[in-house]
Order: C-alpha cells, then structure tokens, then sequence
C-alpha cells in the first residue's frame, strides 16, 4: 500500500473506464488504483454488465481506503427507497466512503425504454427524499415532481451523512447543481474555458443557495492518454471516446465548448461515421478510428491529457488553476495511469488537497 504521505485524495479514476463486458476486472483495478494512492473510483452506468449497485458494491469490498461514487446513476430507474437504501448500505459498508452520483440521463434513450425523462425538478425533489430517509423521516403523502409515494421509511434510527453528486453539462444545470447537491463532476473534453465557466456556474448556484461557495466539491474530468500507451490504445480512448460523445450528444458538447457546429454536421455526415454501427470507442477498427481523427480538429482532441507523462501530469495539475477541487483521470486504468502518477508527485501539490478526505463528495 502507498505511504499515506504519498495519498493524492484529489485525484480520481473511472472504473471499466468506456465499455466493458466484464465487470471482474474492477476488483484489479480498485486494488491497483488503492495501491497507487489514488483518491476514489466512481463508476458509470450502462444497462449491460455495469449496474451502479453491484459494481459499488464490489469496490468497496476489495478496498480499505479508497473512495467509491457513483457517476452517474439515474433516479428514474429505481424506486427511491430502493436508491436510497443502496446508499446507505454503501455508506456503511465502506466506512463513509460511499457518494451517490446522479445525473439526468438521455431523453431518448428513455423514450425508448419507456422510463420518464428526467427534470432538475425530479432530481431536486428525489434528493432530498433521499436526504429524509437518511436522517431516519418517515415520508408520508409525498406528491411531488419525483412521483406520488404514500409513505416511505428506512429505519427512524438512522442519522447518515451520505453525500450526493450531480453530474452534469451545461450552465444552467451546473450553478442549479451548485445549490443542490454536495460535490459536482464535470465532463470529459471541457476545454479550459469550458471548464472555467462551468465551475463558477456551480459557484453561483451555491452562493445563491446561501452555502458557502467553496463547500461543494467540483471534479474536472480528463481523459488522460499519455504516449506510453500504445497506438490502437490511444486512438480508441481519445479519437474514439471523443468521437463516441459526439455520436450521443454532439450538439451540447460543441455548445458547452464554443466548438464550430460546421464541424459536428461534417462528422455526422461523413460515410466512415455512418458506416459504424454502435459506439465508435468500442466497435470501429483501427483503420476506421484513423479515418475519423482526420474529421476531429487538433482544438478539440487538445482538451485532454496527451504527450510524455510528464506533460500529462502538467495538464493536470494546471487542471486546478481552472478552479475545481479535484480531477477525474479518465479512460485509462490505475496501472495505465501508474507513469502519469510518478510525474505528477514531482510536481507542487494543490493547496486544495489538503481539504480532499477519502469521500469523494465531500471536503475533510
């Protein structure tokens, strides 16, 4: 295990990191990214071989120090008593190192599932249920934007402190998040500005709540690929993952980034694009991915973590000087991300680290 002087609680990792079929290989990732000092795993969601439950579960159980969340799961997929009572099972498993990220999810995708679309109403009005059903309320009557529930109860003993994430895109949703919720996660390919302007959104939310700006915890997420990965690796995690945001929701990412929307049209339109039949980060071809990064200009591909791992650790420190809290290292795994690491304790710490504890909702 990493000597607790060599801990970076204000860095993060994603477990099975894009697609993955199986699940087991969480338990190596957990135990190598504990092992390397990293601060907390949060995981994704997908409706395959990657429930948020059982995948949190399985962290916190092969992990003695390290942060679990989740990031994202969905309200509307679960009845509240049901999420709630993951949380808090997580929450007690591990000791307090348990948070419950949610965010809002695809309209179509729930369309098509037949699940109702989620509003910012819903989840502000679900997270507090979960808030009341942690704190040992019973819930009676409730009719409200998260649904009508006629009583709802865990255990009138409890009093947990478990903490909630938003993950979120856009302005408005993040300073709305800002007041909500405990900790914020950003997105993956923010360029600085993006980011810059995301993170005083949640500001403004927070102090509009009358909460202390500085209370709530925002996480940068970077997709971090440095040149010791090999080719097909790097195509895949950073053309490929890129590439397979703007197959879902091109137009909020061109939006949020002030990219040109000339540029997205060309790539929607481009007949290698057309021709890949499902997430380009996990079924094209190496000859495909190649193609597509001739589509994808250097400004956009440039808000990642690219070059020697010296370089990517620079990129990640200079993350802070943005104004979040702590950084996600997206897309690669603990022992991919091991070199990256290495630089980056030679580089001076952030003066926020010292506020980052196990939990990665929340501040010590």
């Amino acid at each position: 295990m990493t000597d607790t002087a060599d801990q970076l609680p204000e860095l993060g990792f994603y477990g099975l990191a894009g697609h993955s079929g199986t699940p087991a290989d969480l338990l190596a990732e957990v135990r190598s990214g504990e092992e390397l000092g990293l601060g907390a795993v949060f995981l994704s969601e997908r409706f395959n071989a990657k429930d948020a439950a059982v995948l949190s579960g399985a962290a916190g159980a092969v992990s003695t120090r390290l942060g679990v969340a989740t990031a994202a799961t969905n309200h509307n997929t679960r009845h509240p008593l049901v999420t709630a009572t993951m949380a808090t099972t997580m929450h007690r498993l591990t000791g307090g190192r348990f948070a419950l990220g949610l965010g809002r999810g695809f309209d179509f995708l729930f369309d098509v599932i037949g699940a109702p679309r989620v509003t910012m109403a819903q989840m502000a009005d679900v997270i507090d249920i979960y808030r009341r059903l942690w704190h040992g309320e019973a819930v009676m009557g409730h009719e409200g934007p998260a649904g009508r529930f006629p009583f709802l109860q865990q255990d009138p003993g409890f009093d947990e402190d478990i903490p909630v994430l938003v993950v979120a895109l856009g302005e408005r949703t993040l300073e709305w998040a800002g007041g909500v919720a405990d900790g914020v996660v950003l997105h993956t390919f923010f360029s600085d500005d993006a980011t810059a302007r995301s993170v005083a959104a949640v500001r403004r939310g927070t102090a509009s709540a009358g909460k202390d700006p500085d209370a709530v915890r925002i996480w940068s997420v970077l997709a971090t690929v440095g040149d010791h990965l090999d080719e097909e690796a790097r195509l895949r995690k950073l053309v490929g993952r890129l590439a397979t945001y703007l197959q879902g929701y091109g137009d909020l990412m061109v939006r949020v980034n002030g990219w040109d929307p000339e540029v997205l049209e060309r790539f929607r339109a481009d007949d290698v694009v057309r021709s890949i039949g499902g997430a380009i980060d996990a079924v094209a071809t190496v000859d495909q991915l190649e193609a597509v990064s001739k589509l994808l200009p250097d400004e956009w591909l440039a808000a990642a973590a690219t070059g020697s791992p010296d370089r990517c650790a620079e990129v990640v420190q200079a993350q802070f000087d943005l104004g979040v809290d702590s950084v996600i290292l997206h897309g690669a795994t603990p022992e991919e991300l091991a070199p990256v690491l290495t630089a980056y304790r030679r580089l001076p710490r952030p003066a926020v680290a010292d506020r980052c504890g196990a939990n990665p909702g929340w501040f010590r």
